[in-house]
């Protein structure tokens, strides 16, 4: 018998993100400043087995069918390929988000491991574009590792991407173009206030609807058939289709009342919501030596405080303590 991960508003969670560490091998300007951050010791870091014990406490005990692995960078967690096949082994739909780096190595073990598909972040195909945002010159690493993960049948292989005001938002649609010669599934996300620098500016944010102004100034976009349900993105055909883009306005058109989500980040702390202000400490139950169903109650009580929207609009919002590579995607 299951108890739902349900909230004071009727959600229930049953997509579960896992952030399998903080590290990250690139250096994103709208995520973390260049010299990186100081990373979670290894001690504090959720073990194999642990991360296995609380994803099958997850599956077994709170109803959760999807699983998705994030970091930081999650290809940079040696015990990744193996974490993985003892989660399909759960029975459950396990996705991984990446930034690609790495996929040449590992995408074949992965997909023999059970795993599904991928997400990948990549804001921009032109080199020069990618080293200011990356402050990495590995752009054709990116491509190699999305093409390997192709070959491996780790598809559909959905791209993540974020325009940034003076950076890339005149490149919206050679993005897509691109993404539709190549066969992937793009999606472009407004910019949320998750960075270590606090930096984040409504005002310089590029909207929604100025994503779907630039495409259409080059495209046919029509809206897609199948109902958004609690996907975030609001989904259109490409030129009559089969290619998609999806718009995911996470500020402007936030989808609070449809979330499904709950984290769990590298340390053992559940977070209820993206931009939660609070944590709820699972490690330290599982290393006190809390039986399964003590561990899945707490879960249980964790949810209940999980507030009915983000709360970017309020005047009282306040950005999280820790940045998107802390909290996991």
């Amino acid at each position: 018998m299951t108890t739902p991960l349900a909230d004071r508003f009727g959600r229930v969670a049953t997509d579960l993100r896992v952030s399998l560490t903080d590290r990250c091998n690139l250096r994103c300007n709208y995520c973390m400043p260049a010299e990186g951050l100081d990373w979670l010791p290894t001690d504090q870091t959720l073990t194999d087995d642990e991360v296995v014990r609380l994803i099958t406490i997850g599956v077994e005990k709170l109803g959760v069918r999807e699983v998705r692995f994030t970091g930081g960078e999650p290809l940079l967690r040696r015990g990744l390929v193996d974490i993985v096949g003892r989660t399909h082994a759960l029975g459950v739909e396990t996705s991984l988000t990446t930034n690609a780096l790495g996929l040449t190595r590992t995408a074949q073990a992965l997909a023999d491991a059970g795993l599904d598909r991928i997400n990948a972040s990549i804001d921009t195909v032109r080199a020069e574009t990618f080293h200011t945002i990356t402050r990495r010159d590995r752009l054709k690493d990116v491509v190699e590792g999305l093409e390997a993960a192709k070959a491996a049948g780790l598809g559909p292989i959905k791209l993540n991407a974020v325009l940034l005001r003076g950076t890339n938002d005149d490149q919206a649609a050679e993005l897509l173009r691109w993404a539709v010669e190549h066969g992937y599934e793009l999606r472009f996300i407004e910019q949320m206030p998750l960075d270590a620098q606090h930096d984040w500016s409504r005002t310089e944010m590029v909207t929604a609807d100025e994503i779907y102004a630039q495409l259409t100034a080059e495209f046919v976009l029509t809206p897609h058939g199948e109902p958004r349900g609690s996907a975030p993105a609001e989904l259109f055909d490409v030129d009559g289709g089969p290619s998609t883009v999806g718009i995911i306005a996470s500020v402007t058109r936030p989808f609070c009342g449809d979330c499904d989500r709950v984290r769990l980040t590298a340390d053992g702390q559940v977070r209820n919501c993206l931009f939660a202000r609070e944590e709820s400490d699972l490690r330290t139950a599982l290393r006190s030596g809390a039986t399964d169903q003590e561990i899945a109650e707490r879960w249980v009580i964790a949810m209940l405080g999980k507030r009915a929207g983000h709360g970017i609009d309020d005047v009282t919002f306040l950005q999280p303590d820790r940045p998107m590579s802390a909290i996991g995607g």
